[in-house]
């Protein structure tokens, strides 16, 4: 699936907001996005430790043998997992706003 004409890859583009706010329900704009906590960010608290799931089983010498079994585990990501991270995030926001920017699970 491709984008809408017109929208590009950068979530905080002016143009990309003004469609998802006219798209999206419950959309929150960028304005609003707290600063830059991995708690909330999907990739970073959850498609991460799918990725060290799938490839870190074994110890890897260096960067390039990392590299290889990390791209192949990217693109074999279930979108349903994708989706799932995506999904928790109203919550995950929402359980920031009530630590006050603190720690939270």
């Amino acid at each position: 699936m491709g984008l809408p004409a017109g929208i590009s890859t950068c979530p905080k583009a002016k143009t990309n907001q003004k469609w998802l706010r006219g798209n999206v329900p419950a959309f929150i704009s960028a304005e609003d996005w707290p600063s830059g906590s991995p708690d909330l960010k999907s990739r970073d608290y959850k498609l991460w430790a799918v990725l060290e799931d799938m490839t870190c089983q074994k110890r890897r010498n260096n960067l390039d043998s990392l590299k290889r079994p990390l791209v192949k585990a990217a693109a074999e990501i279930h979108l349903e997992t994708v989706r799932a991270a995506i999904a928790e995030w109203p919550e995950r926001l929402k359980a920031s706003v009530e630590a006050e920017g603190g720690h939270f699970k």
